[in-house]
């Protein structure tokens, strides 16, 4: 082992060599004769003893000269900020550097405190003279046989490694971070090297040392922190920035539980009080070292994550001096800011946009924008949202690898049904009909029911693998992409949905899909790197990438020319050939869009723009107008590749390769009478078009007069119904046979609901986590698994019927089978009443809660009372059906909601049974909704 000594003392005690040698001469004597009598023993044993024992002498000789050969510096040098640079290489776009670090005496940091790093990182550090024998033999392994960096450093080491060295994990570099371990050993005592350690290890949010990571965390001092938050501070130190509770609240807190169950282990911490400690309240996360503002800030944060992915740590990012050039363009990110500060300004302040551009020859990012707030705030361009209507090209590139060419017809009336939909209807943007409808003028138009059609056709998954090929990854987090999630209808699978853009997919994401369309189907990662070079010039990281065919180049070359004519309608980028889709996803059942989306390219660069809000809600601009894909997106894409191509030579988009042949099978769905010229599209039925107001004359008793005989008429020819209606607005009600029982089927999930925020209420609480997103999927995708674990939550049929009589309701009768309960209409009505009358037992906060979760139900469940709505109208709502076993599969069909607007706040309930099928049920449900707006007028 080394001996103690001065700076540059390099003697070398060789008792190690003396202790490998008397183990092994132990061992010899454990063997029976072996030394009593040497020569008896077989030659090729003394021969394999004499080599063990050579190799042995000559490994701890060799250990101590490569130890002698390091030289262990007599200080750490600085840290240095590293500078991030355009692509040019000289102009700099930002700085990342140390901006909090103040060092503390090892005696003031509570002795729980250094416990908890030393369960964490290091249990043996007192035992050991620097370097983990076993470690370094597991970490050598691992990278011989995997080819992967491995860890398993002590304390010691990590702290020359972090003084001293670069992070990266190959053999030479834990070669000399072993000798110099052994060195410091040397030199420094063993508090010593734990003080250095504590005060030059990096926490996250900029803080290096302890005591900045007690300020950043708990705002307190190193000297004042208990045991639970030193935990929380040693637990931080594996991954310090996706590990801190701000980000990941569950790794987090599993990781301090490890800590604390360690620590117990070690005899250092009690087992009942490791039960019984609480997780520490740690402060939100603030970016106090946030010295990079704008947009520049999040391409710096995307910068160092995807250098940390490639292996050098975060903290030799931001001390390590470090020049790194991005793939950033100045020009184009000027574009982008300006174009989206331009089109923001005066604006709701809830608006937020999110622009990313990729090279598609190479897959490098030429700007970006996910907000202007600077580092460690949101991202909206990583965000996950429906992409709507821009998901529609990969569909149709998918449809072109199965041969069906961009010029074959379909069926594009609305609506339409489709088996998987089970029975309810399908509708095209504003109700545009085409009947004959080439695929190239059903994207242009944005009509959905061709597509889900060739969706259905082709099958969902081969639209789901071709998106994840092009750049859609398989997870977001631990969720699976493009596939149902827990409480949607079908989890784990793909539904023809996907044709919809249903599944949320991140702006970023959505850039490389389009960017491998525009790169004739060549898919090439996204990156921000260019290369990395260390202070003193050496080249640390340079990216590398091939590209790989997902597409074929016909295929590629057909989408591009169909997306050309999309934007020759809905404007051409001046002096510029490109292709594009917009996208607008629908809030619920109102007129406004939730995300509005425009993607495309022109040679040599795609780009995506986003509009939304950062909780999913209806967008609307300065002047209350709703804001779609077509509209501030697009402007936002037109404005950005002027701008960021200025002076720029442009080059023209190719002709289509026509791949595949013109199909026609779909037309069999429409019947001879539909039949139109092709490629002809026109407006169909508008929404509210069933209800004719010209009919609400006369008083109130002459309408209603009216009214019920119309629908006596009414009923003579469909299963039995009751309606009832509340105008909110007059104070006026009408009941037809509303106080007829009914099953409730998935309807009384709004008394699940109600109840549970009761409960809530009177324990002075929100929801919590748990149970709002089990509401969540019980209201928003009627998911029944949720709504048993809310019955339960809330007592079964007695909790249930006791929420129902502090609600109002008299006429609903709760079954231990919570589908199988009864009500009536004028019931429900009281139901709705409840949401939405300020002197019920529910407070406004949860009325709100309520009213915004039925506002925002699943696309396949938004028709009902909707049918009543007009332009303007936003509706409420919560439909229920059931097929019954018992009653030769007739179906309960059921719809209660809320439809209001500048004219009108009705409260709606219909209840109906025995039906043939769901389409008749809802029909007759719509039906009856929209009658009682024609004859009473409200």
């Amino acid at each position: 082992m080394i001996r103690r000594g001065g700076v540059g003392d390099n003697r070398i005690d060789l008792s190690g060599a003396t202790a490998v040698a008397a183990r092994l001469l132990g061992w010899l004597r454990s063997v029976p004769g072996v030394l009593r009598h040497p020569g008896r023993l077989p030659r090729w044993f003394r021969r394999t003893v004499a080599v063990v024992a050579l190799l042995a002498l000559t490994l701890v000789a060799g250990t101590a000269a490569y130890v002698v050969s390091v030289d262990l510096p007599a200080d750490p040098e600085p840290p240095q900020a590293s500078i991030l640079f355009y692509r040019d290489g000289r102009t700099v776009l930002a700085r990342i550097g140390a901006t909090d670090r103040t060092d503390v005496r090892l005696e003031r940091i509570p002795e729980g405190v250094r416990k908890a790093f030393l369960a964490a990182e290091d249990r043996g550090f007192y035992d050991h003279a620097g370097v983990s024998v076993r470690g370094v033999l597991r970490a050598l392994w691992a990278n011989v046989t995997r080819d992967g960096g491995q860890g398993a450093s002590t304390i010691t080491q990590q702290y020359v490694r972090n003084a001293y060295l670069t992070q990266d994990r190959t053999v030479s570099r834990k070669s000399k971070e072993a000798a110099l371990a052994l060195k410091a050993e040397h030199r420094f005592s063993k508090d010593e090297i734990f003080e250095r350690y504590l005060n030059t290890i990096y926490f996250g949010r900029a803080a290096y040392g302890i005591e900045a990571a007690a300020h950043a965390y708990f705002g307190t001092t190193a000297d004042r922190l208990t045991t639970a938050q030193g935990a929380v501070l040693a637990a931080l130190v594996k991954d310090p920035t996706h590990g801190d509770p701000a980000v990941d609240p569950e790794w987090a807190q599993d990781r301090w539980v490890w800590v604390l169950r360690a620590m117990a282990a070690q005899g250092w911490l009690d087992e009942n009080e490791t039960r019984q400690t609480v997780y520490p309240q740690v402060a939100p996360e603030s970016v106090t070292a946030s010295s990079i503002s704008g947009a520049a800030g999040l391409i710096a944060d995307r910068v160092e994550d995807e250098l940390v992915e490639a292996g050098v740590s975060r903290q030799q990012i931001r001390t390590g001096g470090l020049r790194i050039t991005t793939t950033i363009d100045a020009q184009a990110q000027e574009a982008a800011t300006t174009t989206i500060g331009d089109q923001l300004r005066g604006q709701p302040k809830e608006l937020r946009a999110a622009l990313v551009a990729v090279d598609p020859g190479s897959g490098a990012v030429r700007a970006y924008y996910g907000g202007d707030r600077g580092r460690g705030y949101f991202d909206d361009a990583l965000a996950a949202r429906p992409p709507a209507s821009t998901f529609k090209p990969v569909v149709l590139a998918a449809a072109e690898e199965h041969g069906i060419g961009f010029g074959s017809l379909y069926n594009g009336t609305s609506p339409r049904q489709f088996a998987d939909r089970l029975g309810v209807p399908l509708y095209n943007q504003r109700n545009l009909q085409c009947p004959i409808c080439p695929l190239d003028v059903a994207m242009v138009h944005s009509l959905n029911t061709p597509f889900y059609a060739v969706a259905e056709q082709i099958g969902p998954d081969s639209v789901r693998e071709l998106a994840h090929d092009m750049g859609v990854p398989e997870k977001y987090g631990k969720d699976p992409t493009l596939v149902d999630l827990r409480g949607d209808p079908d989890p784990g699978r793909t539904r023809t949905d996907i044709s919809l853009g249903r599944y949320p997919v991140a702006p970023a994401d959505l850039a490389t899909v389009y960017a491998t369309l525009a790169d004739e189907g060549r898919h090439r990662e996204r990156h921000f790197v260019a290369s990395v070079t260390t202070a003193d010039g050496a080249t640390l990281h340079e990216h590398s990438g091939k590209a790989r065919r997902v597409l074929s180049r016909e295929v590629a070359a057909d989408v591009q020319a169909v997306l050309a004519k999309v934007v020759a309608a809905d404007g051409e980028v001046p002096g510029i050939d490109a292709a594009a889709k917009t996208g607008s996803q629908q809030w619920g059942d109102s007129a406004d869009s939730s995300d509005a989306w425009t993607a495309g390219w022109t040679p040599g660069l795609a780009a995506v723009t986003w509009i939304g809000r950062e909780k999913p809600g209806p967008i609307r601009d300065g002047k209350g107008r709703s804001v779609n894909g077509d509209g501030m997106p697009y402007r936002i894409w037109q404005d950005f590749l002027t701008g960021a191509l200025r002076d720029q030579p442009t080059r023209q988009i190719t002709a289509p390769a026509n791949a595949g042949t013109v199909q026609v099978s779909d037309l069999r769905t429409l019947p001879e009478t539909g039949r139109k010229p092709k490629a002809v599209v026109y407006l169909g039925p508008q929404k509210g078009d069933k209800v004719d107001r010209s009919k609400a004359t006369g008083s109130w008793p002459e309408r209603v007069k009216r009214l019920t005989k119309v629908l006596g008429e009414y009923a003579q020819g469909v299963p039995e119904f009751s309606v009832s209606v509340a105008d909110r607005k007059t104070g006026k009600r009408y009941s037809y046979h509303g106080g007829r029982r009914h099953e409730t089927a998935s309807i009384v999930k709004v008394e699940l609901m109600a109840a549970l925020l009761l409960r809530a209420q009177d324990g002075g609480r929100d929801l919590t986590n748990g149970e709002a997103s089990r509401v969540r999927k019980m209201i928003l995708a009627s998911d029944n698994a949720a709504a048993s674990k809310v019955f339960t939550a809330i007592g079964g049929p007695s909790g249930l019927d006791s929420a129902g009589g502090r609600l109002g309701l008299t006429e609903t009768d709760p079954n231990a089978s919570w589908g199988l309960t009864t009500t009536t209409a004028d019931d429900q009505v009281r139901m709705l009443t409840a949401l939405t009358d300020p002197g019920s037992a529910l407070d406004e906060d949860s009325r709100d809660t309520a009213l915004q979760l039925m506002a925002s139900v699943n696309a396949d469940q938004n028709w009902g009372v909707s049918a009543a709505a007009l332009d303007g109208d936003r509706t409420a709502l919560k439909n229920g059906w059931v097929a019954r076993s018992d009653d030769d599969n007739r179906w309960v069909i059921n719809s209660m909601g809320r439809v209001s607007g500048e004219k009108t706040d009705t409260l709606v309930a219909v209840l109906s049974g025995g039906h043939r099928d769901k389409a008749a049920g809802i029909e007759v449900v719509e039906q009856v909704t929209a009658m009682t707006r024609s004859y009473l007028g409200w």
